[in-house]
């Protein structure tokens, strides 16, 4: 009988520190997840951002392009009026 009522005395201080040791746990859990929620957040924030920035980027770069073939067609027209005025300079 005092052998059980060891036992269970062990099992009973043995129970009570586990339990503890889990609140606790649980605890540090859920403040590593709360960091975690914080982190996700302001990476979702910073990848909006930055994909807006690209999408700015994207729209310059084709209007920079859509300007380069422009002043590249003008060059052509240019230069073809000037081979043209050339040819009939020496026709002369």
């Amino acid at each position: 009988m005092k052998r059980v009522v060891k036992l269970s005395m062990i099992a009973l201080a043995v129970s009570m520190f586990a339990g503890c040791a889990s609140t606790s746990d649980i605890e540090n859990l859920q403040s590593q997840i709360d960091s975690l929620k914080s982190s996700v957040a302001q990476a979702s924030s910073d990848a909006a951002s930055a994909q807006s920035a690209a999408n700015d980027a994207a729209s310059r770069a084709a209007a920079a392009e859509s300007a380069a073939n422009r002043a590249a067609q003008y060059a052509q027209e240019t230069n073809e009026k000037l081979n043209d005025m050339f040819k009939r300079k020496m026709m002369k």
